[in-house]
């Protein structure tokens, strides 16, 4: 099977080099070119606009920011038309009310579509150890799992399109209210004098605790945000799509506008490309940010 594979930030890069390293035949698109380089180096074909890589595989895989990148890529004008015949996945983190629209688009093109975003960040990306949820009919998910378990072992069917991408965005929820809290808590134990050790030490043996705790607490504790695995500005877009998406559930959602309130001053406190830990910072001067 040759695989396209559109998009290779910060997560495609190491999930292409999976395919590559499974000796599948691999055509990237980037819109930053630069960013192809490895790819080329390992053998990948690398081409200049995105219709050439739909044109010339057999499935196309879909890492882009957002909606609006994957109808800018996928289903321009001249994209569009070469999607007869092709499979397309995607993998990044966008609505179940875009996922559906795109899917309509796609198969009104002579494509099919199945969603398969993923939970993990860059180690489990380089590793295959991505969790991949799948939103599709049963016999795409059957006859996708061994290209999908390149990613991660165990691809688990969701449900049709949509339900996948819902269950990513509330995994994401999840990560963006555990760290504020988090951070909150860590910050205000901090200004009471408790020790950090102690803290940790009680909340590891609770059934309160969550290993994403660990991962941030060092960098917390020394104020470095370089070299993230998932950036601030990332989880501030999924934040929005969440509370976008749930507006008409009736939901109580003041909760999570909370925490994109956190998030939108850390990105204008320049730490949009930083880890989202930073939002530790925010807390922390969140008076002095605020003008109080």
């Amino acid at each position: 099977m040759k695989v396209a594979f559109l998009g290779t930030g910060l997560m495609g890069l190491p999930m292409a080099q999976r395919l590559l390293a499974a000796d599948m035949q691999l055509i990237a698109y980037n819109r930053t070119p630069e960013k192809l380089a490895p790819l080329q180096a390992a053998g990948a074909e690398i081409v200049t606009h995105p219709r050439h890589a739909i044109r010339a595989a057999e499935c196309v895989i879909l890492m882009l920011t957002n909606a609006p990148a994957i109808y800018n890529v996928l289903l321009s004008d001249t994209a569009w038309q070469t999607l007869e015949g092709r499979t397309i996945i995607q993998m990044g983190t966008i609505t179940p009310t875009e996922s559906q629209e795109i899917r309509d688009a796609v198969v009104a093109g002579g494509g099919e579509y199945l969603e398969a975003p993923v939970l993990g960040s860059i180690p489990e990306a380089k590793a295959g150890k991505l969790s991949v949820m799948v939103g599709a009919q049963p016999e795409q998910y059957e006859r996708h799992l061994k290209l999908l378990q390149n990613f991660g072992t165990e691809p688990l069917l969701i449900g049709p399109v949509g339900s996948a991408a819902a269950l990513k965005l509330a995994l994401n929820q999840l990560i963006a209210s555990l760290t504020t809290s988090f951070a909150l808590s860590l910050a205000f134990i901090q200004r009471q004098g408790v020790d950090v050790d102690v803290f940790m030490q009680i909340l590891r043996d609770s059934p309160l605790y969550a290993p994403t705790f660990d991962k941030k607490l060092q960098r917390m504790l020394d104020g470095n945000y370089a070299d993230p695995n998932f950036p601030t500005k990332h989880l501030l877009k999924d934040t929005e799509l969440f509370i976008s998406e749930a507006k008409s559930l009736s939901l109580d959602l003041s909760s999570i506008k909370g925490v994109r309130q956190i998030l939108q001053t850390a990105v204008k406190m320049s730490f949009a490309d930083d880890d989202y830990s930073s939002l530790f910072s925010v807390i922390k001067e969140w008076g002095e940010a605020i003008g109080e």
